[in-house]
């Protein structure tokens, strides 16, 4: 800690800095007189552009983070990663089919897959990032598709990869033919899409254009949701799929 009141010391590609504390480390990086012009996109945490690897004073161990969701700290000593790239392999969704090896036949680097779990600890989001491999390769689309939901494609867990997969593409796939495929058809989809089709929203929707940012705000947190089938509770891909917030037993799982 500088004897500065507020000032921390971080080390950006090899050069030392003194810039406040409590900030991201994105604005860090900027605070240093750095204009990022890549590895900077919506800076709330989705777009996934920038990827940060970096080491603290007092442990050996690479961490990984998002620079506009990671607090800078004193004795950092960080880089910020280019995109890991991928191989493009064009398919045409219309035409393939969710079979329980697609996946495989398209990306069959998951063969690869030691189990290490790894890309797993690398991940920012908190996913469950094997485990989504692992049913890739056993051809469950469904849970591949849900554990892999919240991928924001930063790539870290490919830089961190022994076997070079790809996970954010795979993942991609599985929610593509999920949502083509697996999911039904949902009646209340179509019966709304009709509705906007005959014009017979058209005031409801001018009476949302006409309310403020508050009443908004207070609808969309007031708002309700479909209840499941099975235990006519509301239904919850994270609560059913197994993530870090809510565990659940699977066989697969390994504890780290």
């Amino acid at each position: 800690m500088s004897e500065q009141t507020g000032m921390i010391t971080m080390q950006l590609m090899g050069k030392n800095y003194q810039v406040p504390t409590g900030l991201t480390i994105m604005a860090a990086i900027e605070y240093a007189g750095y204009k990022l012009v890549r590895g900077a996109g919506c800076r709330g945490g989705f777009c996934g552009a920038c990827p940060t690897l970096y080491r603290r004073s007092d442990n050996h161990r690479i961490f990984t983070a998002l620079a506009c969701q990671t607090l800078v700290e004193d004795g950092m000593c960080l880089v910020q990663m280019p995109f890991v790239p991928v191989v493009s392999r064009r398919y045409d969704l219309h035409q393939i089919a969710a079979k329980p090896n697609t996946l495989l036949q398209h990306f069959p680097e998951i063969a690869g897959c030691v189990a290490c779990n790894t890309c797993t600890r690398a991940c920012p989001q908190g996913l469950q990032v094997m485990d989504y491999v692992q049913a890739s390769l056993r051809g469950d689309i469904e849970r591949a598709a849900m554990l892999s939901f919240d991928c924001i494609a930063c790539g870290i867990c490919s830089s961190r990869c022994p076997a070079d997969i790809k996970h954010y593409a795979v993942g991609l796939l599985a929610r593509r033919l999920y949502g083509k495929y697996v999911t039904p058809d949902s009646p209340q989809l179509a019966a709304r899409v009709a509705e906007l089709q005959t014009g017979n929203l058209i005031a409801d929707l001018n009476a949302l254009m006409a309310l403020s940012q508050e009443e908004l705000r207070a609808r969309y947190e007031q708002r309700t949701f479909e209840t499941s089938e099975e235990n006519k509770e509301p239904f919850s891909a994270i609560q059913h799929y197994n993530s870090p917030m809510d565990p659940v037993d699977y066989k697969d799982e390994i504890e780290v």
